[in-house]
């Protein structure tokens, strides 16, 4: 059985009345397989998303689960009378026995949610504005999460973030070099050994913990088609315990550069300055009631440590013969390690900058916004 196939045998297993049409891949992510699922009720379409959850990665798809339900009931009750608010979360489509996800008999893991219609992600920021809106969009969520009630939320994946133990990954995938790959990344090897004393810097910091998204890319944002608004914040997989900075982080590292994330040409990868000011000023604008002084003081320290943490991430990858990122022609997680490298140059050159503009946003000294 094909995997569209597969797709069309198990969206009938969820609880949605009308005749299956269509079946078709859908979006550009790394990790799970997706697809976007038509149904027809009395000639009415309806959109859905079903997702097959990489349960290579996620070892334990139901307490992942449990985390999405958890999150998107509470950021829906938070939301409430909110104009619009059906189109500013998730929303999870039951399986017919009542569970929120349906395994196979393959043993594959799937979901479903509603499909917001009127709405796009992008996988590069189009100018100041948006990038406005997507970090206030996450700011927002973090906001929604900060009183989310006990039990503490499952690790999705352990140590995420934990920048050190990704370094040390990388220190044993270098010294192993199982598909002989590290000659051909030398300098970014060299590169990588020579920036090791910051990966312990957020971690030693004593910042408090948060419910956090951990997954920041730009492409996680849903724009609205007419106002351009931030509305709803996807790819819910790795919310969980982390620090409010690695969320910032990430989305210097996917929004200030126009490139693309594999773009083999590197002169075009460079931290564009405008954007960082709007991610700063977005950010701020919907986190800054509840962010201690000292999360807001390595806003900018942020950026690079994130930029480098998946740097490196991608380069362990390629020195262990491409095993967790999906490639699509040789060398890319290398080519996808030297956009990181690159852009990391390029916020160096500007962070102190950077940190002049957080401290003017901090103390209300600066413009309106983009």
């Amino acid at each position: 059985m094909t995997n569209l196939l597969r797709a069309a045998a198990v969206a009938r297993e969820f609880q949605i009345e009308g005749e299956l049409v269509s079946a078709v891949a859908y979006g550009t992510g790394h990790i799970n397989d997706t697809y976007r699922v038509e149904f027809s009720r009395s000639g009415i379409p309806s959109l859905f998303i079903l997702q097959r959850v990489n349960t290579g990665i996620f070892h334990h798809p139901a307490m992942l689960m449990e985390n999405i339900l958890r999150v998107t009931e509470h950021v829906g009750k938070k939301l409430g009378a909110e104009p619009d608010s059906d189109r500013r979360v998730l929303r999870l489509i039951p399986v017919r026995h009542g569970a929120f996800w349906h395994q196979d008999p393959e043993g594959g893991f799937w979901r479903m949610f509603r499909f917001i219609d009127g709405a796009h992600t992008y996988d590069t920021v189009k100018s100041p504005e948006q990038a406005y809106q997507a970090a206030r969009a996450f700011g927002k969520f973090q906001k929604m999460l900060v009183d989310l009630p006990s039990p503490r939320l499952h690790d999705t994946i352990p140590d995420f973030h934990n920048t050190a133990k990704r370094f040390k990954a990388f220190e044993l995938a270098l010294s192993a070099d199982e598909v002989n790959r590290a000659v051909i990344a030398k300098e970014e090897v060299e590169f990588a050994l020579c920036h090791g004393g910051i990966v312990h810097a957020l971690l030693q910091a004593g910042l408090p913990e948060r419910v956090t998204h951990n997954d920041t890319k730009f492409n996680n944002v849903l724009f609205d088609d007419t106002s351009g608004e931030g509305i709803c914040v996807l790819d819910l997989d790795t919310v969980m315990p982390g620090l409010s900075l690695y969320d910032f982080g990430d989305m210097v590292r996917t929004a200030t550069c126009l490139a693309d994330e594999d773009e083999q040409d590197l002169s075009r990868i460079e931290m564009e300055f405008p954007l960082f000011e709007a991610l700063a000023r977005g950010y701020l604008e919907s986190s800054a009631g509840f962010l201690t002084t000292d999360e807001k003081q390595f806003l900018a320290f942020a950026g690079k440590l994130i930029t480098f943490e998946q740097g490196i991430r991608f380069l362990t990858d390629y020195l262990a013969g491409d095993t967790y990122y999906k490639v699509h022609r040789e060398r890319q997680n290398l080519d996808r390690c030297r956009t990181q490298f690159k852009l990391i140059q390029s916020i160096e050159q500007q962070e102190e900058r950077m940190n002049q503009t957080v401290a003017a946003l901090v103390a209300g000294r600066t413009r309106s916004r983009v």
